[in-house]
């Protein structure tokens, strides 16, 4: 199979970014808007291309889908170890390069609209280029060292994207939060590919993940504290997959990340960066589950199920939309980190796996769709609170209908995308982990409940006096609604196991109906609670809330982590340990190197004279040394 194309799907939106970047001012925003669509849309038809030719073509033989890899040496540390540069084609990376392309080329178009007006505009669409360039870089990556070159690059997209209204102090908070959160667990993500580099002597995922090769079989080689320096490694790669993908105790960046344009937010926060984490346990998945019997794996499992759990209990308490669906990304995050968690490796073994990158790319779709319509109704009212909307389904037919469709998709609802794929990962928990499936199960309700409360207080419950008359979108942004829309539809009638499998070999899934049974029931009794609440405005949501006391508040102030570290980094690190080394170097080491010049300073200036540049002075010094030393060897010689 030729792969030489698929280096142009990072290669034109690097090419627009630059051409954006460089020329922002000359360039017209019309003008830089279409350059930046057709720029991904070529990628996107390249994308689908690979897709078709990986699929359907080439990339299966004898049943069982190939990994093709181009790549040259970049930097040589030894003989055996070093870093490459290049593209890897396989089942995920090609699901990936669909699920980037689709999703940025809909925010592409979306923002024509979205940001018309926006002094920014051309400035934005080069952002959304570098962006799009690195996600692209980071799913083609063929081993350790080049994926983190473009993770660090997603994140500096994301700092950017997230600090674009940089006039507002919020946003220049948020952005540098995000920016600093990660880099702590991207730390464990680079020690952990060192101690991999270390200890394998190979960053390449061929190599780490070949079930037969040294890296797996060899991982009891060497220990530390109990464990495996490998799972000591994997640990560490999961930290920074974590902090990525918003898991415990790294999420706190994430609300605060929907300060960016809704456009980003869709983009970023939704379909592509966050799920960066889960595609990297993805990538080294072999790895995970064949070392110390996936120790490393169960970590990943219980971290995902927690997360979902966590998120989903603060969702239902956020009063602004967008930060509602934040909190449902990392819910549904949490789902793919517990469905890799909890999977096998061979065969029908590997459901949670497949149900993993399944519920990846469906979630892109109707994730996408939410924070787009969450735009839409942004755009119309000019407000991102629960309190300023109501009644829009009258004026905006549209996004009320392609937001239901969403809301009914990630609530698992028949027969929409979100129902096929969560059914899949509560499968393999039920086969896998008992305690994980009972709060997969009990997170469905809560989403469901959550969604169709922002659902039914944005489009139902009481009409306000809207100082305007909200609007429907123009077709730049109503065109992506529709078309999400339908992927929200259709998508989970792909029959993901026959293409993505742990094992590259496929296998059919059946419906498992009495699990479905139970995931569908316990998701409608969470819409019918919410269209009993939330349908007409009433006051039993109050009520409710103020039954709940101490537990809601503590959700409501999402269980107080940002206070946590706040009062950590301040009150601890800052004043207590910071402080003191502070004045210690200021005291001590500064103190004493200027001690040391001061008093040098003092000795000069009472011994400059002795080089007054006057040659009687000169003179009258060098007779009386003469006489000093000559009475000296006199007195010496006399004795």
């Amino acid at each position: 199979m030729d792969i030489t194309y698929i280096y142009l799907i990072p290669i034109i939106p690097l090419a627009v970014f630059l051409l954006l970047g460089i020329n922002f001012q000359k360039i017209k925003p019309a003008i830089s808007g279409y350059i930046g669509v057709l720029g991904l849309l070529s990628s996107t038809i390249l994308s689908f291309y690979a897709a078709y030719q990986y699929f359907f073509v080439s990339g299966k033989v004898d049943g069982k889908y190939q990994r093709f890899i181009d790549k040259t040496v970049w930097m040589n540390f030894t003989d055996t170890l070093k870093i490459d540069m290049g593209i890897l084609v396989d089942s995920i990376s090609v699901m990936m390069l669909v699920v980037v392309s689709t999703i940025s080329l809909m925010v592409h178009i979306y923002s024509r609209g979205y940001m018309k007006g926006d002094p920014g505009y051309t400035k934005f669409f080069a952002f959304l280029g570098l962006f799009s360039f690195s996600m692209f870089g980071l799913v083609l990556a063929t081993n350790l060292f080049q994926i983190y070159i473009f993770w660090e690059l997603v994140g500096v997209s994301s700092y950017l994207l997230i600090g674009y209204y940089y006039t507002k102090p919020s946003a220049v908070a948020a952005a540098k939060k995000a920016f600093i959160v990660t880099r702590f667990a991207d730390l464990g993500f680079l020690i952990g590919i060192l101690i991999m580099g270390y200890y394998t002597g190979t960053f390449d995922f061929e190599t780490l993940n070949n079930p037969e090769g040294s890296a797996i079989l060899n991982w009891a080689s060497t220990s530390f504290m109990g464990l495996s320096v490998i799972t000591w490694g994997l640990i560490l790669i999961f930290i920074g997959g974590a902090g990525k993908s918003a898991m415990l105790p790294f999420h706190i960046w994430l609300p605060d990340a929907m300060e960016g344009p809704t456009p980003v937010s869709a983009l970023i926060h939704a379909a592509t960066m966050v799920v960066a984490g889960v595609y990297l346990v993805a990538r080294l998945f072999p790895m995970f589950y064949f070392v110390e019997e996936g120790f490393a794996l169960n970590i990943v499992a219980y971290v995902g199920g927690i997360s979902s759990l966590f998120a989903a209990i603060v969702a239902i308490t956020q009063t602004d939309i967008k930060r509602v669906l934040a909190f449902s990304t990392m819910s549904q995050l949490g789902y793919m980190m517990m469905a890799l968690g909890v999977s096998g490796y061979d065969g029908h073994e590997g459901v949670g796996y497949m149900a993993s990158m399944f519920h990846l790319f469906t979630h892109a779709m109707f994730k996408a769709l939410l924070f787009l319509g969450a735009g839409s109704v942004i755009h119309a009212v000019h407000s991102n609170y629960l309190k300023d909307m109501g009644g829009l389904r009258k004026f905006m037919p549209i996004t009320n209908i392609t937001f239901l469709i969403a809301a009914l998709a990630i609530a698992g609802i028949p027969p929409f995308a979100g129902f096929w794929s969560k059914d899949e990962i509560l499968v393999a928990a039920f086969e896998h982990n008992q305690f994980l499936y009972y709060i997969g199960v009990f997170v469905a309700g809560l989403t469901a409940f959550y969604m169709f409360r922002i659902y039914f207080g944005i489009f139902w419950g009481k009409e306000k006096d809207y100082e305007q008359a909200p609007h429907e979108s123009p077709i730049s942004m109503a065109f992506p609604l529709l078309f999400l829309a339908g992927m929200s539809v259709v998508a989970g009638f792909i029959p993901f196991s026959e293409y993505v499998t742990p094992d590259n070999k496929g296998f059919e899934t059946h419906l498992n109906y009495p699990l479905a049974a139970i995931a569908v029931g316990v998701g409608v009794i969470g819409i019918a609670l919410a269209w009993i609440f939330y349908k007409k405005e009433n006051s039993l949501s109050d009520k409710y809330a103020k039954s709940f006391g101490v537990l809601y508040k503590w959700a409501y102030h999402k269980f107080y982590f940002d206070e946590v570290y706040l009062f950590i980094t301040k009150k601890i690190i800052f004043n207590r340990i910071s402080a003191p080394i502070a004045k210690f170097d200021k005291k001590i080491v500064d103190g004493t190197m200027e001690g040391i010049g001061n008093k040098t300073v003092v000795v000069s200036e009472k011994i400059k004279g002795i080089q007054s540049g006057k040659l009687q002075d000169y003179a009258f010094a060098f007779i009386a040394g003469v006489v000093v030393l000559a009475i000296v060897f006199i007195y010496l010689w006399t004795n």
